[in-house]
C-alpha cells in the first residue's frame, strides 16, 4: 500500500497563495502518476493537476491553468501543488492521489487512481 500524507492546507484571502504537499511512503519507485483533486460542497470531484515522475510532465485543469503549478522532488517522493491568485471558487477539499502504471490517457480522471490521501481543506474567502 502506498500512503500519501498531506499538509499545506488553510484559508486564504482572494488573490493570496498555498502551497500543499503529498508525500508518498511505502513506495520507493520513481514511476508514479501523482494527482490533485478537489471537490467542493455540491460539486462532483474534479482533477486539477497531476504529474508523471517518471519524466516530470504535468497536467492541468483549464480551470487551474496559469495560477496552479505542480512539481515534485523526487528525493523525497513528494509533490507540490503551488496555489497563486486563488479565487473563492478554489475552496475545496483537496486531495492527493497516486496510481502506479506507466501511461494514463486521463491524468486527471480519478477512478484511474488507486492511492488517495485523508485531503485537506482549502477554503478562499471574498
Amino acid at each position: 500500500q502506498v500512503g500519501l500524507v498531506e499538509s499545506g492546507g488553510g484559508s486564504v484571502q482572494a488573490g493570496g497563495s498555498l502551497r500543499l504537499s503529498c508525500a508518498a511512503s511505502a513506495y520507493t519507485d520513481t514511476r508514479l502518476y501523482m494527482g490533485w483533486f478537489r471537490q467542493a460542497p455540491g460539486k462532483e470531484r474534479e482533477g486539477v493537476a497531476a504529474l508523471y515522475t517518471g519524466s516530470g510532465r504535468t497536467y492541468y485543469a483549464d480551470s487551474v491553468k496559469g495560477r496552479f503549478s505542480i512539481s515534485q522532488d523526487a528525493a523525497k517522493n513528494t509533490v507540490y501543488l503551488q496555489m497563486n491568485s486563488l479565487e473563492p471558487e478554489d475552496t475545496a477539499m483537496y486531495y492527493c492521489a497516486a496510481e502506479n502504471v506507466i501511461w494514463m490517457s486521463r491524468p486527471l480522471f480519478d477512478n484511474d487512481y488507486t492511492y488517495w490521501g485523508q485531503g485537506t481543506p482549502v477554503t478562499v474567502s471574498s
